[in-house]
């Protein structure tokens, strides 16, 4: 006797932006096809779903961190010390802020600078 095997659908990845969400619904509604069928293969369809993935994203994806960061968070997680002064807390807020692109006042809360400590050291870790 031999086994039938059920043909497995691909594993669909996460959306990484709106451009992924519009793609999928206008091929489950069927637009697609007749977007393609009137103006062709090449309808721009992939160019605007790029743009916005870039502009829209939905996954929390940090940006890269700048050279001029990876060197400061170097010299910071090299003390292994987690006690900020101003001026230390201001910058690591400044680099969390941007690279996770969230707006983040300056804050003396203990348990939110361990948040932002933690999320960093991992991004820091993945360069080295």
């Amino acid at each position: 006797m031999s086994k039938t095997t059920k043909k497995r659908k691909p594993r669909k990845q996460p959306a990484k932006g709106v451009g992924d969400i519009v793609e999928e619904v206008l091929e489950k509604t069927g637009a697609a096809k007749v977007a393609k069928f009137i103006l062709g293969e090449d309808c721009g369809c992939e160019d605007r779903k790029e743009k916005l993935n870039e502009l829209f994203r939905t996954t929390k994806k940090p940006d890269c961190l700048l050279e001029d960061e990876y060197k400061w968070l170097k010299e910071w997680f090299a003390k292994e010390s987690t006690t900020y002064r101003p001026s230390e807390r201001d910058e690591m807020i400044k680099i969390y802020s941007r690279i996770f692109r969230v707006k983040t006042n300056a804050t003396n809360c203990a348990s939110c600078l361990r948040e932002i400590h933690n999320k960093m050291k991992t991004v820091f870790e993945t360069y080295e």
